[in-house]
């Protein structure tokens, strides 16, 4: 990766609206979030449609096929504990603009979901955890190593599987932070991309402080080689950030407008 890769959170099933829309098959509120999204810097979408047990594989193929039919074709990282609705989404996924991505194997019990993905030629986020909060840096790093070499086994691409150190809540869990930052370095000098649900570090938070807290977990993951993360774009003050970020990393030119690129 080169600039750093924004997944946009925000069509997310535990929002009311967006829960109401998929119930409904109603096209508008999925597109207006996903425009304002791609038009505030996303580079994927994420489409999360929960388990969808009744209706998955209909509602992620109608999902995929809506957004990218309106949105030239924007990459989807597609959400869902339903591996049919996965599948039934890569069936009609248009890869002109990046690969499917799947959401999400761990080294547990999802472990399958990156046979999945390397049997649907798709780029897989792998949670470095096997159910419960990783206790290390080491312990995360014999995950990562794990699903690595099962991925490598299945003919993917280091470069598809993209590490995912389980971002955790400070709020309470404060010690929990260096290990996540040692862990993105370890992905870092292994060539491996890395992501995560970055905004879980805040949650709990009161409102005032999320945007400041975010901000500073992306500069200082950043420094460490983060290459992507699942964000709200519409949070100007972090996408500020992550441009900042990346200017500083001469991932490309400067300029006095660098912040409306």
């Amino acid at each position: 990766m080169s600039r750093f890769v924004v997944i946009g959170e925000r069509i997310h099933c535990i929002s009311p609206v967006i829960r109401k829309a998929m119930d409904e098959m109603d096209p508008e509120p999925i597109l207006k979030r996903a425009k304002e999204q791609i038009a505030a810097g996303a580079t994927y979408i994420d489409v999360n449609i929960g388990p969808a047990e009744s209706n998955g594989p209909e509602l992620m193929k109608w999902a995929v096929q809506l957004i990218q039919s309106e949105c030239d074709n924007v990459a989807l990282a597609l959400d869902t504990a339903n591996k049919k609705a996965i599948e039934a989404g890569i069936s009609v996924y248009n890869d002109v603009n990046g690969k499917p991505l799947v959401n999400s194997a761990d080294a547990g019990d999802r472990r399958e979901y990156l046979d999945l993905a390397a049997a649907n030629g798709a780029a897989c986020i792998c949670l470095c955890s096997a159910g419960a909060v990783p206790g290390s840096v080491e312990e995360i790093q014999g995950f990562c190593m794990d699903l690595l070499e099962h991925g490598l086994m299945l003919g993917m691409e280091p470069t598809d599987m993209w590490m995912d150190p389980l971002f955790l809540v400070a709020k309470g869990m404060q010690d929990k932070q260096q290990q996540i930052f040692d862990a993105i370095k370890f992905f870092t000098e292994n060539g491996l991309n890395s992501t995560g649900g970055l905004s879980n570090v805040s949650n709990g938070m009161p409102k005032e402080l999320r945007t400041k807290m975010d901000c500073a977990m992306i500069a200082m993951a950043m420094s460490q080689g983060l290459t992507s993360a699942i964000i709200n774009p519409n949070d100007k003050n972090m996408m500020d950030m992550i441009k900042s970020c990346d200017i500083l990393k001469d991932r490309y030119m400067y300029a006095d407008s660098y912040l409306d690129l």
